[in-house]
């Protein structure tokens, strides 16, 4: 597990571009009809609807309100267009080859559903896989919130310690912590209720029109049908950079990303760490694929007066910007910016282990590099390019965040 930043000598106004994926709650009426003008658009969506058992052009143009709010339906039709986008912006989904004169570094994360789009921007899963497994994942939740009456409410605004300490006053999970000041509590209806009529100082509470208590203990039979399935999948690692729901760390292993997709339909979403790790890792710019808005305002608000650019493409008009961003990760001719050095970052916080390997040693892409032992989880750390390790920037035992530097490398450039 890796990530990398060069070192200040070497990057002149170094970028990093962000791709999010949207999950469910993002979907609009409609939300479709703007888009079949562009070429193939009609055929993906009645192929990504035979994949997922379900009429996606249909609920994506005429389908109202209530009928695009169907769990079943929603999650697929959320991951078909967040992807359709992205092949129509071109370079994703796909394997992508790292090289240290890539030009802009690329960081991929999605929220719930959107992970399943994240696995496919990342090379993780075929565009089918991920739309096939979609479709499994919202029947099998459909079929969960059937079984006992539950849902969820955002919390927006308050201290956010005294915002936990209350929904976990009234019996409630916080099922998303999104960043922006906005936590989403999941659980039984009536204990909504109570949190809406006690709500936490300076907080208001908007419930959510979803069919269910999402990223909770309810949603345990979906996520025992996920995992009887998962097992015929044959994931590859990530090619690009992507971050978990789980935690805001980067996963580099293909099964552990399939792994951690199944986990995360009982378990809490960490947005915020995300969006945590995505600054540390010093981002620039940040595409939200469709159907956006909801993940870029997110962001605009945790990154207040940071510069950052967020570009939600929320129609057809916004393309060019889009490919743009795109333009300038794929990098300028390798002569202008060939880095002196890059340093490998912790990609999670906790207790950092460095591989006994000298200074001046040549490392191979993927050589291991130690791990660091977090509360939940060991995480390895390897060169995400071949170099020379120049000087270690920690010892054993030493604490580190995400984003803090472990080691230093001359890349090998050709």
């Amino acid at each position: 597990m890796t990530a990398s930043r060069a070192g200040p000598s070497a990057w002149h106004g170094e970028q990093v571009l962000a791709v999010l994926a949207p999950g469910q709650g993002a979907q609009k009426p409609g939300m479709l009809t703007e888009w079949l003008d562009l070429p193939g658009a009609e055929s993906f969506f009645r192929w990504a609807g035979a994949i997922a058992d379900a009429d996606l052009l249909e609920l994506g143009t005429t389908g109202t309100s209530e009928a695009i709010v169907d769990t079943a339906v929603t999650q697929p039709l959320v991951v078909a267009m967040s992807l359709f986008i992205a092949r129509e912006l071109g370079g994703m989904p796909g394997p992508v080859v790292h090289t240290p004169q890539a030009g802009r570094d690329v960081v991929i994360t999605g929220h719930s559903v959107g992970e399943l789009t994240a696995a496919a921007l990342a090379g993780v899963l075929s565009v089918e896989a991920a739309i096939a497994l979609t479709a499994v994942r919202g029947r099998a939740m459909a079929r969960a919130c059937s079984q006992t009456p539950t849902g969820m409410s955002a919390v927006i605004g308050g201290d956010p310690d005294e915002v936990l300490a209350v929904i976990e006053r009234h019996g409630l999970v916080p099922a998303n912590r999104n960043g922006g000041g906005q936590v989403v509590a999941a659980g039984a209806l009536e204990a909504l209720d109570a949190l809406k009529a006690d709500p936490p100082a300076k907080a208001r509470i908007v419930p959510l029109s979803v069919a269910g208590a999402f990223h909770t203990a309810y949603m345990s039979s979906a996520r025992e049908e996920l995992e009887g399935l998962v097992g015929g999948l044959r994931p590859a690692d990530p090619s690009r950079l992507l971050l978990s729901n789980a935690d805001g760390a980067a996963v580099v292993d293909g099964a552990e990303v399939v792994s951690r997709l199944v986990s995360q339909v009982t378990s809490p979403v960490r947005f915020d760490a995300c969006l945590a790790t995505l600054r540390d890792l010093g981002v620039t710019a940040v595409l939200e694929l469709p159907p956006a808005g909801a993940l870029a305002g997110l962001a605009k608000r945790e990154w207040k007066g940071t510069g950052i650019e967020v570009l939600a493409l929320s129609g057809p008009a916004d393309l060019d910007r889009a490919r743009e961003l795109i333009a300038a990760e794929r990098g300028r001719a390798e002569g202008e910016h060939a880095p002196d050095w890059r340093v490998v970052v912790s990609p999670v916080r906790g207790t950092v282990s460095p591989a006994e390997v000298p200074e001046g040693t040549h490392l191979p892409a993927g050589s291991p590099l130690g791990c660091v032992r977090s509360r939940r989880e060991e995480v390895k750390v390897s060169a995400g390019y071949d170099g020379v390790l120049a000087e270690w920037l920690v010892q054993d035992g030493d604490l580190v965040d995400a984003g803090d530097p472990i080691a230093r490398l001359y890349p090998e450039v050709s």
